[in-house]
């Protein structure tokens, strides 16, 4: 009995770090206030399509879309108002991505230099994209309805977000979490139906976003001494698993020992001594 009070107040003395990590993860506008401010901009922004007739919803798009058509003729506009408005209404889903990648960001490097990282995924991504579609629609290789595409939303910012990120992370979590990042792009690319232009322009402007933080801004992360800083921390449920990896293989050895002397008395062996 006393064990178990002993391990029940070591599980609830616990508990209280794992609500400070939550905590923690939550933008703020103390803390985090591009993360913030940015969230609730687009929660406005969602509101007004999810509630204008329509029409009007499908006007405004139209309007701030990164389209070929647009970048031509109003390139500054539609750069900076495609970024106003999400590409569909789960706003929670982006809250929780910007959360994840672009408020951890941000604590390490200010808002200042969050916002250039996120405008240039942003903004080199959707030239790359949509320029060689505007040639292709003059040279008459698309129809005249791919300069027209609308193309909204954060993701070629938030990529580079999270490229950048992927760059403080230490060796083991970055590599998992791109492995990750480019399964996501995959998974988004065959769920929009693979061939289309939208779909095709749509995955390259995540790959270039994802690789221009990653690599375009490793440099001057690596002069700031901030590759490989961030650790995560392990989930509770990881580290349990992991114990009893590590219990089941010392239990294991202990127990071939044991069977190799018939005189080796069977309760040593079951509780892993040797």
């Amino acid at each position: 009995m006393a064990a178990v009070r002993v391990n029940g107040t070591a599980r609830w003395a616990r508990s209280p770090l794992r609500r400070d990590r939550l905590v923690r993860m939550v933008p703020l506008p103390t803390t985090t206030p591009f993360t913030f401010w940015y969230l609730v901009g687009l929660f406005v922004t969602t509101l007004v399509i999810r509630v204008v007739d329509p029409a009007i919803a499908a006007h405004l798009l139209a309007w701030s879309s990164t389209s070929a058509q647009n970048i031509a003729h109003h390139p500054g506009r539609s750069l900076v108002a495609s970024a106003l408005w999400l590409a569909d209404p789960h706003w929670l889903a982006y809250a929780f991505l910007f959360a994840v990648a672009l408020a951890p960001l941000e604590r390490r490097v200010g808002s200042r230099w969050t916002f250039a990282i996120f405008a240039s995924g942003h903004v080199v991504a959707s030239l790359a994209t949509e320029l060689p579609v505007l040639w292709a629609v003059r040279q008459h290789l698309l129809p005249r309805s791919d300069g027209h595409l609308i193309d909204v939303g954060v993701s070629y910012g938030l990529f580079a977000t999270a490229g950048a990120l992927l760059c403080v992370l230490r060796g083991p979590w970055r590599w998992t979490a791109l492995a990750a990042a480019e399964l996501g792009i995959v998974l988004v690319y065959l769920a929009d139906g693979p061939g289309g232009t939208d779909a095709s322009v749509t995955a390259l402007g995540h790959l270039l976003a994802l690789h221009l933080g990653l690599l375009g801004w490793l440099p001057w992360l690596r002069r700031r001494g901030l590759v490989g800083t961030l650790r995560p921390a392990t989930p509770s449920w990881l580290r349990t698993a992991a114990r009893a990896v590590v219990l089941s293989q010392r239990r294991a050895a202990a127990w071939s020992r044991g069977s190799g002397d018939p005189g080796a008395p069977r309760a040593a062996v079951l509780s892993g001594r040797p």
